[in-house]
């Protein structure tokens, strides 16, 4: 049996999947991993275009929850676009593009090939930002836009019904249960006059820091000190990501 891996698929499941066409040589940079990149004598590799395509992720979500949700605050409007655009929910989608999902089409290097790559979280999430990206610069971001909600109304519905708007200390208390991390803990300290006191507070989850945040009042500190640690426990149950703060707890 052979120890050679196999080449990525032909993208043209891919391209149909989308439902949008891509010049031959904007797709393949598109699909080309840095990996795949320094093997080959340093062809263009994904990044830029990755770059792009999260400005254009984070804009058409942005949009759309505002609009769909004009009674929400900022800081629920902000949950709910951090349950949809983050790695693994990137991820949930890649897998779900094309008949053998995105992993299948990328161009990884040899190394990354025999060590899971195509399946690999941060790889799957960061080639359909590089897509987007692509679909934005040949055909606009009407068109990009169309995709966007395409691949991610699902999740937004979804997140709604699960009520990601909820405050960021529960949702973190919701994530550190399923993950059977136990109930986040909270370190709070202040500094300033009494008529200007800045909290800093931090997020403590099975003995580490995860997350800190600072506010005019302690609520407010906790408040983004859990959205910090909810970002990086979300990531790293994905596999990739996720350190704790530097400092012990």
């Amino acid at each position: 049996m052979s120890s050679v891996p196999p080449p990525a698929a032909s993208p043209a499941g891919l391209t149909a999947a989308l439902g949008v066409e891509l010049e031959p040589g904007l797709l393949e940079r598109a699909l080309t991993h840095r990996s795949y990149a320094y093997e080959h004598g340093g062809l263009p590799t994904n990044e830029r275009l990755e770059f792009l395509g999260d400005a254009v992720l984070g804009l058409v979500i942005t949009a759309a929850l505002y609009r769909d949700h004009p009674d929400l605050p900022e800081g629920q409007l902000a949950k709910l676009r951090a349950s949809v655009v983050n790695m693994r929910a990137l991820a949930e989608v890649a897998r779900g593009l094309g008949p053998r999902g995105l992993g299948a089409y990328v161009r990884l290097g040899k190394g990354e090939e025999t060590t899971g790559g195509r399946d690999k979280a941060s790889i799957l999430a960061d080639t359909t930002e590089a897509l987007l990206g692509a679909v934005y610069l040949e055909h606009g971001l009407d068109v990009a836009g169309e995709l966007v909600h395409k691949l991610f109304d699902p999740l937004m519905a979804d997140a709604s019904r699960r009520g990601a708007g909820l405050d960021w200390k529960t949702s973190l208390q919701e994530l550190t249960a399923n993950q059977g991390l136990g109930v986040p803990e909270y370190q709070v300290a202040e500094e300033g006059p009494d008529h200007a006191k800045t909290f800093t507070a931090w997020a403590v989850v099975a003995g580490e820091r995860f997350g800190s945040g600072t506010g005019r009042s302690k609520k407010e500190a906790e408040q983004r000190a859990a959205e910090l640690a909810w970002r990086r426990l979300n990531d790293r149950a994905s596999g990739d990501g996720g350190t704790p703060d530097a400092g012990p707890a």
